[in-house]
């Protein structure tokens, strides 16, 4: 299978299945000398790992990473970092329902139709778990990127949608409940709508907003890799994600061009920033910030029409253990995206001139 590696420098390779004996990565490309902060890497697996409120899945998985190579007495070597993480808490019987069975807006239907057979237990490789590799690798990553900052938070659940600009809220807010809002209001409302959903046997989809602060001039590669599109591509590639933007996005194309124009100040930074901190795919140095839209998840504990593998429609409920809205887990893997993005582009830039 084509597609499992991400970067060009700061290179990501991920493996394993939902059910399977365990997931892993090798990350290669990452400079000798870097003292790695190992507590830092397991807090960001615990952001992101199941089972860590009433209002995600259930699943109870410790998520521990273990690395294997490129790493001697704390300080990477310059070789393949190696990783895995174990599955602990897998109920396969849960999936059994679906062996032949095509969940609607699930990948079982294309898997099935791209390889010829499937693993149907939680999705295997096709499954939101595989993220917890890349969680791993983005928070290495941040750890190489030093004073450069990436917050991410959830800025919509259903209809309720936080209004703030991200430049009045307390990132170190955003820890502080369940649904990871930094606006601790709004974030109840997100919560008991969250709650509601659930008790319907339903799901819902929101929005993850991030901004990175701190990054200097010059990270981008043109024509194709430009930094905004890289961006892009990452997060596009996390499970459930239906859209992008960044900058002023899509609320931009009602301006005009005398009222959309970054003008500069005499120092080279800009009085506005519609441009989202990205300027020919290039960053300005100014603050990098853009929006993730997320799906409801496609596992509903609801009754619903499905197709099984002899063509027939069937009636078909969800089982097992699923989460009700995404995003809350999803916020670190929005990070740890945007991380490798910014330390292979880092590190390109160090080969842009002498």
């Amino acid at each position: 299978m084509a597609g499992n590696t991400f970067g060009t420098v700061f290179k990501l390779t991920t493996f394993g299945e939902s059910h399977g004996l365990a997931l892993g990565g090798i990350i290669d490309g990452c400079p000798a000398g870097l003292t790695v902060d190992f507590d830092a890497i397991q807090a960001e697996m615990i952001r992101r790992k199941p089972g860590q409120s009433a209002i995600v899945t259930q699943r109870k998985e410790t998520d521990q990473v273990k690395f294997l190579s490129g790493i001697f007495e704390g300080v990477t070597t310059g070789t393949p970092i190696g990783f895995v993480i174990e599955n602990t808490n897998q109920k396969s019987k849960d999936y059994s329902h679906i062996k032949d069975t095509y969940r609607p807006s699930h990948a079982d239907y294309t898997y099935q139709q791209k390889y010829g057979l499937r693993d149907y237990r939680g999705g295997g490789r096709s499954s939101a778990r595989e993220t917890a590799c890349r969680v791993v690798a983005g928070a290495l990553a941040k750890q190489l990127l030093g004073n450069i900052s990436i917050n991410a938070y959830v800025s919509a659940v259903g209809d309720l949608q936080l209004e703030k600009p991200y430049q009045d809220l307390d990132f170190t807010l955003t820890e502080s409940n369940p649904v990871r809002c930094p606006d601790p209001a709004m974030a109840e409302q997100m919560e008991a709508l969250i709650r509601e959903i659930r008790k319907e046997g339903d799901t819902v989809g929101g929005s993850i907003s991030c901004v990175i602060q701190g990054v200097p001039v010059g990270l981008g590669e043109p024509v194709f890799d430009k930094l905004h599109a890289e961006l892009g591509k990452a997060m596009l590639s996390i499970n459930a994600v239906k859209g992008f933007e960044y900058g002023s996005g899509f609320e931009g194309t009602r301006l005009k061009g005398s009222q959309h124009n970054d003008l500069f100040n005499a120092d080279g930074s800009t009085k506005t920033n519609h441009s989202g901190g990205v300027q020919g795919g290039i960053s300005n140095g100014e603050d990098i910030y853009f929006k993730v839209g997320f799906k409801p998840v496609a596992t509903i504990m609801q009754k619903q029409e499905a197709l099984n593998s002899e063509g027939a429609l069937v009636e078909m409920q969800g089982k097992g253990r699923h989460d009700p809205c995404v995003v809350p887990r999803a916020v670190p893997i929005v990070e740890a995206m945007a991380a490798l993005v910014l330390a292979d582009a880092w590190l390109l830039n160090k080969l842009a001139k002498l």
